[in-house]
């Protein structure tokens, strides 16, 4: 029989969550993304291969999301778009973040909360990546061999997504400022 919990996160403990988020990013600042990319890979896949509590294998695809975002060669992300998405993934990396990872039962519960909060916060850059991958799916079913046609169309695509993405952004920018 399944046990609910619901956790109410305050004002203080979002801070708290954002000053770690800002930590990893200030330390992402330093580092190889491909050092980043690859520590992620590697732990989503020993993840994988893991008896996991549900809280957080229910995010894992949520982890996966955000790598394949990263080294999608179709889907080029701006350094200040890559920036926050590194700092996510080098966070859940770190087995001595907040609740140190080898504590069982709970030593992922930070993990799965900060990964629920880079999705809210990169909801608008991963929305436009998911549209973009149904979009490419269903051109290259659509078309075979593809060629110069499909291309521009799929960059024309790619473009207006990038668009609504920066301008969603911008406006929950706008909205926050009051």
């Amino acid at each position: 029989m399944p046990f609910k919990i619901t956790i109410e996160l305050s004002d203080r403990d979002l801070r708290h969550f954002q000053r770690e988020l800002r930590k990893a990013h200030a330390s992402v600042r330093s580092a190889d993304d491909e050092e980043i990319i690859g520590a992620a890979a590697e732990l989503l896949t020993s993840m994988r291969d893991e008896q996991l509590p549900d809280f957080v294998a229910l995010r894992l695809d949520k982890l996966g999301c955000l790598l394949e975002m990263l080294q999608d060669t179709e889907w080029p992300l701006e350094k200040s778009e890559r920036s926050p998405v590194l700092a996510a993934l080098a966070y859940v990396c770190d087995p001595e973040d907040i609740i140190p990872d080898e504590i069982p039962g709970i030593g992922l519960l930070d993990d799965a909360v900060m990964i629920e909060l880079v999705f809210l916060q990169l909801r608008h850059e991963i929305e436009a990546y998911e549209d973009f991958c149904r979009y490419r799916s269903s051109a290259s079913r659509g078309k075979r061999g593809g060629g110069e046609a499909a291309n521009a169309q799929l960059a024309r695509r790619r473009k207006q997504l990038v668009s609504r993405m920066r301008r969603r952004r911008a406006a929950d920018k706008r909205a926050a400022r009051g």
